[in-house]
């Protein structure tokens, strides 16, 4: 008789006996339920457990003190093997999962699974010429994956026999199948045709394409797999944050794709990394695989020393974070909070700019108060130079063009920002919604001839001078605005990105602005833009208040 691994953990979870995520939970309740109530597809539980059957018959662990014995699966690992490979179309028998996300911090026994998964799609998965491909942005990573598969075929007398190392992949004759580490840039890997990719640390990814050409490798396969495996990290604006977010969108029902699987072990609250009974939220193979004493003395050690605490949210508890120079925490900027601009027709505002003449983004932006509660409210606009837009999303790996698409972008015409684009902006919110900004707060650097035009469509402009004496106030206030959820920016990613970038610089009398914590590709433009709005705010707030 098989065993149903989906279920079987499922029951586990639904007991109270395993701890996992939020979003774990509703992942697997939603298989459970698929596979007791068929619809288009059905699960074959043959085929979920024939992958799980190689791994433990033919795998062998290679390093620590399991080296030379057989593996053997935990059930959140043979659980999530059987839902990859188990649920098939009901009309044409072909496997549903096209694409996976597993997101598991460190030490819980990820390479051992993906080096079992790559052997068995490369060897037993019946496809002709399979090509199997361990994807990393250093070569070091992406040999990881490929070495502990080669080192599980040196232990398996039957695997060696059969399978030729060469020079820079692996060869299985029977079927001319190769299994190769990757670890270049997207424009060198025209001409794959892979069967299998595992993208190791997604997080660590700069080139945004690699994930693109990779998947239209596999557009000639008829059933092919790409796993997406990696623990949280800390730049953000990168093809993970995107990956990452539409996971927990197909998890939480907001899309629904389904050819995609996301298992997300995470902390469900950053306060939950001092609690021992949620650690195993994020370390499925906790007391097991992974030391339960040697997280303990990480936890104690990053209690005590700040500078050990992000890579053990990051690493340890998948909780995502900035760089270590940030203004904010991730989890104190990010808001998925939305509004509607239209429910802001006839209301005032204070209008704000943070203009560029080529390099950096320019943007525009209004803030709204809801009398009431006081929460702000962030509309916002951004401009690139059209001439260099195409070559800005492929040098930069940053993804303007998406944001171009969902309108939250514009190009100006020529190699520069026309300024003119944005007073047609302001103008209209004006015409279009009626959002009237009181006084609109612009940057020392300013052109004169941008701000004479606004005038002279009766904007009220005030000059906000880019230094600590008035930037630091307004910039504390809204850092706890951020942290307090009392800023609603509509979940913008390019201001959430910018926000992410930004650091400050600290005079001797505590006075703070904002600089670049990273790479000069990463903007802060939406940020200074909504300081800037902020400062006005400041100056008046009582009477922008009475006006609402």
């Amino acid at each position: 008789m098989t065993v149903n691994y989906v279920l079987e953990y499922w029951s586990a979870i639904h007991n109270g006996e395993i701890t996992v995520s939020n979003r774990v939970y509703r992942q697997y309740e939603r298989l459970a339920n698929e596979i007791n109530h068929p619809g288009q597809y059905i699960f074959d539980e043959e085929k979920a457990n024939k992958p799980i059957a190689f791994i433990e018959r033919f795998c062998k662990h290679s390093k620590g003190q399991w080296a030379g014995k057989p593996i053997k699966l935990e059930l959140f690992q043979k659980s999530y093997i059987s839902a990859l490979f188990g649920f098939i179309d009901r009309d044409t028998g072909l496997r549903r999962f096209k694409e996976s996300m597993f997101y598991v911090a460190r030490k819980n026994g990820k390479s051992t699974m993906l080096a079992g998964i790559a052997l068995y799609m490369f060897i037993a998965d019946n496809e002709g010429g399979a090509e199997i491909y361990s994807l990393a942005s250093k070569r070091d990573q992406a040999t990881i994956l490929f070495d502990e598969a080669h080192n599980m075929i040196k232990q398996s007398a039957y695997l060696s026999k059969h399978i030729r190392k060469r020079k820079s992949d692996l060869y299985f004759a029977h079927t001319f199948s190769k299994f190769m580490p990757l670890a270049k840039n997207s424009n060198t890997l025209d001409g794959l045709n892979s069967s299998l990719t595992v993208i190791d640390e997604l997080h660590s990814i700069a080139d945004r394409n690699l994930y693109e050409v990779m998947k239209k490798s596999q557009s000639a396969r008829q059933q092919p797999l790409l796993i997406m495996i990696t623990t949280a990290g800390t730049v953000r604006g990168n093809i993970f944050d995107d990956m990452y977010e539409y996971a927990c969108n197909v998890t939480d029902g907001n899309y629904q794709d389904d050819t995609f699987l996301p298992v997300l072990y995470e902390l469900d609250e950053k306060k939950e990394w001092t609690d021992p009974e949620a650690w195993p939220k994020a370390n499925p193979a906790l007391g097991s695989i992974k030391r339960l004493d040697e997280l303990e003395r990480t936890v104690e050690k990053a209690k005590h020393n700040p500078n050990d605490l992000t890579g053990t949210l990051t690493k340890d508890f998948n909780i995502r974070e900035t760089a270590h120079s940030a203004w904010l925490t991730f989890d104190d900027i990010n808001n998925e909070e939305t509004f509607d601009i239209e429910d802001f027709r006839n209301a005032y505002a204070i209008g704000s700019a943070d203009l560029s003449i080529t390099t950096d983004l320019s943007c525009a932006t209004l803030l709204m108060v809801d009398k009431d509660t006081e929460k702000r409210f962030i509309h916002q606009m951004y401009w690139l130079p059209r001439d260099s837009f195409d070559e800005r999303v492929q040098k930069d790996k940053i993804p303007y063009d998406k944001w171009l698409d969902q309108g939250l972008l514009r190009l100006c015409n020529g190699n520069s920002i026309n300024y003119g684009d944005i007073t047609a902006w302001f103008i209209e919110m004006l015409d279009e919604y009626s959002i009237t900004p009181l006084w609109v707060y612009y940057d020392s650097y300013s052109a004169k001839y941008w701000v004479e035009e606004m005038e002279q469509y009766g904007f009220k402009m005030v000059r906000c001078i880019q230094g600590a004496k008035t930037l630091s106030l307004p910039m504390q206030q809204m850092g706890q605005d951020l942290k307090a959820k009392k800023i609603n920016y509509n979940n913008s990613p390019i201001l959430k990105w910018c926000l992410t970038n930004t650091g400050i610089e600290q005079d001797r009398n505590g006075n703070i602005v904002p600089v670049k914590n990273q790479a000069a590709k990463m903007r802060i433009d939406g940020t200074s833009a909504m300081l800037n709005a902020y400062v006005g705010l400041y100056d008046h707030h009582d009477e922008f208040l009475r006006a609402q």
